[in-house]
């Protein structure tokens, strides 16, 4: 997401670009660094994922 420049991610953007069904749960997992703000809408997250997204100024919002 950060080399892409995408701030904000959701349900919605993943099915648009074809990632996943619009039947399927997201679920976000915490592997890797994040350095810049980020905001997710998603099914689960796991508490890794949760508190790097909080730590790197972003935000989770299950949906």
């Amino acid at each position: 997401m950060q080399k892409s420049g995408i701030s904000d991610l959701d349900v919605a953007a993943l099915v648009a670009a074809g990632l996943v069904k619009a039947s399927d749960k997201v679920k976000i997992l915490g592997y890797g660094t994040l350095t810049s703000k980020v905001t997710i809408k998603a099914h689960a997250v796991s508490a890794s994922a949760k508190a790097a997204i909080e730590a790197a100024g972003g935000s989770v919002e299950l949906v």
